[in-house]
C-alpha cells in the first residue's frame, strides 16, 4: 500500500480508502454482514488505514456495519470517517443528538474525521443559521471528534465561499475524476483547496461504476492504446497522478473489485501517467462528450423555472443515461432524488428560460421527451 500525507494532520493515509455506500448486498437489498466485514477487514490488513462511512447510508445501516467491521481490534489500526446529515438538522440540539447516535452505531468513543454531509449553498446556509460549526468545535473539545470537514455537491464558486467562509477547515471531500474536471468543485476546487493547505478526498473516482464498464467506442480508444490497463484501473491512477490528492474513496461492492483496487493503488504515483496517456485520457472524455444529447452547460441561468421544473438537473440525468449507457441510473436518480414537482413534466411551455439560454436550447419542446425517457421508461 502507498501512503501520503494528510496536510497538517502528521498522519499518513493510505492512497486507497474505503467507501461503505456500495456494501455488498443480499438479494432483498439488505446489507451482506459477513461478506461485508470480511471485505472491510481484508482492506485494512492489506494497508487501509482510511474508512469512510456517513449516518444515511444503505439506509442508517452502514455505520452500524462498520462498527461491526471495526471490533476486535480493528478499530485502532485505522482513521474513521462519517457525516453528519445537515437536512436532517432543524436544530443546534439536533447535531449533538445525530454524533451521539453515530457514536453508538460504530461502537466507538471518537470520530476521527467528521464531515458536514454534501453541503453547498443551502447546506452552507444551514451551518451558519445555526451555528453548526460552533457544534461541531464544542464536539471536538469533548474529545467526540478530532478533526473537522466538509463534503461538498455544488459549484466551485460555491466551494470557494465555504473554503474562505471557516479558517479552521481541516480536510474537504470533493466529487472528483476524469470526466468531472469541470463538474462540481472540479480542478479548480482540488488546487484551491489544496492551495489552502486542505488536504483533498476523493469520491466518486469511477463515477458509481460509470468509468469501469465504458461504452464500446471508448474501449475502442482504450484497446488501441499501447499501455494495457482497466477502465477503473485509468480513472484511478489519472486522479492518483495528482499530487492534490491525499486520498481516494472507492465504495467497492465485491472481494474482486476490491483486491482489483488494491493491485492499482500498488501501481499509484504522483505523476505516474504521462503526457501521451493524458492525450488518451482527453480522448476518451472527448468521445465520452461526443454522446451528450442536449448542449446543456449546467450554468443555471434559466433558474428559477416559473414552475418549478429544474432544468439543469433533468438535462443532467438525460444526458448522462446516454453518456455512460446508464439508463437505469439516471431513472433511478429522477425518481428517487428529483422531487416530482421539478419533474419536467410541470413545464408549461411559457419560454421564459429560452431566451436565457446561452446555448439557444429549445427548452420547452425538450421536456417532454425528457420526462417521457426519465419518467416513463421511454426510448431516447
Amino acid at each position: 500500500m502507498k501512503y501520503r500525507a494528510f496536510g497538517k494532520t502528521g498522519w499518513d493515509t493510505s492512497v486507497l480508502g474505503f467507501g461503505a455506500m456500495r456494501l455488498p448486498v443480499n438479494a432483498d437489498k439488505s446489507i451482506n454482514e459477513p461478506e461485508a466485514i470480511r471485505m472491510i477487514r481484508y482492506a485494512i490488513d492489506k494497508g487501509v488505514n482510511y474508512i469512510d462511512t456517513a449516518y444515511v447510508y444503505h439506509d442508517g445501516l452502514s455505520e452500524q456495519l462498520v462498527g461491526k467491521a471495526l471490533a476486535d481490534g480493528y478499530r485502532d489500526k485505522v482513521k474513521l470517517a462519517t457525516k453528519s446529515p445537515i437536512w436532517l438538522i432543524k436544530s443546534p440540539e439536533d447535531f449533538d443528538r445525530i454524533l451521539d447516535e453515530q457514536l453508538e452505531r460504530l461502537k466507538t468513543g471518537y470520530i476521527d474525521f467528521y464531515l458536514l454531509h454534501g453541503i453547498g449553498v443551502w447546506g452552507w446556509g444551514q451551518i451558519k443559521k445555526l451555528e453548526l460549526l460552533k457544534r461541531a468545535e464544542s464536539a471536538k473539545a469533548a474529545g467526540k471528534i478530532r478533526h473537522i470537514g466538509f463534503s461538498f455537491h455544488d459549484k466551485f464558486d460555491s466551494f470557494k465561499e465555504i473554503v474562505d467562509g471557516y479558517d479552521k477547515w481541516e480536510f474537504c471531500q470533493i466529487q472528483y475524476n476524469y470526466m468531472d474536471i469541470n463538474n462540481q468543485a472540479g480542478t479548480m476546487g482540488l488546487l484551491y483547496a489544496h492551495e489552502k493547505g486542505i488536504p483533498v478526498v476523493i469520491m466518486e473516482p469511477i463515477l458509481g461504476g460509470r468509468l469501469a464498464n465504458p461504452p464500446k467506442k471508448i474501449m475502442d480508444v482504450m484497446n488501441s492504446y499501447p499501455v494495457k490497463r482497466k477502465p477503473a484501473d485509468w480513472a484511478l491512477q489519472w486522479i492518483w497522478s495528482h499530487p492534490e490528492v491525499a486520498v481516494i474513496l472507492s465504495g467497492m461492492s465485491t472481494m474482486e473489485q476490491l483486491e482489483q483496487n488494491l493491485v492499482s493503488a500498488d501501481d499509484s504515483a504522483v505523476n505516474l501517467l504521462d503526457a501521451k496517456d493524458l492525450e488518451m485520457i482527453d480522448q476518451v472524455r472527448t468521445v465520452f462528450a461526443e454522446r451528450t444529447l442536449v448542449p446543456c452547460t449546467h450554468c443555471d441561468y434559466c433558474m428559477p423555472c416559473p414552475s418549478g421544473v429544474n432544468i439543469p438537473w433533468a438535462f443532467e440525468l438525460y444526458n448522462n443515461g446516454k453518456i455512460y449507457d446508464d439508463i437505469g441510473g439516471s431513472r433511478f436518480a429522477y425518481k428517487a432524488f428529483m422531487p416530482e414537482n421539478a419533474h419536467p413534466d410541470k413545464c408549461t411551455g411559457c419560454g421564459v428560460c429560452v431566451s436565457k439560454c446561452p446555448q439557444k436550447i429549445d427548452i420547452p419542446s425538450l421536456m417532454p421527451k425528457v420526462h417521457a425517457v426519465l419518467g416513463e421508461g421511454a426510448d431516447y
